[in-house]
C-alpha cells in the first residue's frame, strides 16, 4: 500500500496532461490536486460500479487520452513517444478482441466495467511497470515473432485474392452494365420515330391529283363550227 502511494504521489509530481490539467483547478478550486485526484478517482469507481452507461465511460477513458497523446507524438520529432502509443493500441486491440468474447459472460459482474477501466488506465499510465509495455513484451511479442513468417505469408495470400476477388468483380460489372445498356438500346429504337427536317415533309406531302378544268372540257361553238 505504501509503494501504491508513493508511486501516486511521484506521478503527481510529474508534468503531463492529467497532472496540468488538476493543477488549473487546484487554482479555481483551491483544494490540493492530490485529493482533487482521490476524489475523481472514488468518483469514477462509484460510478463504473454503480452508475448507468459504466461501458461507454470505460471507452472514452481507454481512448480519449492515449488518442490525444498519440496526435502529440505523432507531431512531436520525438520516436520514442510513438513506439509507446503504438504498443499501448497493439495491446487495446487485442483487449478489444478478447472483450468482445469474454463480455458476453462478464458484463452482468458488477466489478466488470470498474477492473477494464483500472486495467486501461494501467496500460496508458506513464509507469515504470506499464501494463502494455509489459504485456506486449511478456506476451504479445514472442508470439508474433515465433509465428511471423506464417503470418506474412497469409497475410501476402489473402491480400493476392482479395485483389484477385476485387478486380474479377469489377470485370463483371462492367460486362453487366454494357449488356444492360446495348439490351435497352435494342428495346427503344423500334418505338423511335425519325425526325425529318421541315423540308423534307413538303416533298414527301401527297400530291392531290388534278382536275380538269370545266372551261378547258367544253368546245366552243367556234371551234364546233
Amino acid at each position: 500500500m505504501g509503494s501504491l502511494r508513493q508511486r501516486f504521489h511521484r506521478f503527481m509530481e510529474q508534468r503531463n496532461f492529467v497532472t496540468t490539467t488538476l493543477g488549473k483547478l487546484e487554482e479555481v478550486t483551491g483544494i490540493q490536486k492530490n485529493y482533487l485526484a482521490s476524489g475523481i478517482i472514488a468518483f469514477l469507481g462509484l460510478y463504473l460500479i454503480f452508475g448507468y452507461g459504466a461501458s461507454l465511460l470505460c471507452n472514452l477513458i481507454g481512448f480519449i487520452y492515449p488518442a490525444y497523446a498519440s496526435i502529440k507524438a505523432i507531431e512531436s520529432p520525438d520516436r520514442e513517444d510513438d513506439t509507446i502509443w503504438l504498443t499501448y493500441w497493439v495491446v487495446y486491440g487485442m483487449f478489444g478482441l478478447a472483450e468482445f468474447f469474454s463480455d458476453i459472460f462478464l458484463f452482468w459482474f458488477p466489478f466488470y466495467y470498474a477492473g477494464k477501466c483500472a486495467f486501461l488506465l494501467w496500460c496508458m499510465l506513464p509507469l515504470a511497470c506499464n501494463g502494455s509495455q509489459f504485456l506486449y513484451n511478456r506476451l504479445i511479442r514472442p508470439i508474433f515473432l515465433r509465428h511471423q513468417a506464417s503470418m506474412d505469408s497469409l497475410v501476402t495470400d489473402l491480400s493476392g485474392r482479395a485483389l484477385d476477388t476485387a478486380a474479377s468483380i469489377t470485370r463483371e460489372v462492367l460486362h453487366a452494365l454494357a449488356q444492360s445498356r446495348s439490351m435497352m438500346a435494342t428495346q427503344v429504337a423500334p418505338h423511335v420515330a425519325p425526325r425529318l427536317p421541315p423540308e423534307a415533309a413538303v416533298f414527301l406531302a401527297p400530291m392531290s391529283p388534278s382536275v380538269p378544268s370545266s372551261s378547258s372540257n367544253q368546245i366552243s361553238p367556234a371551234a364546233e363550227g
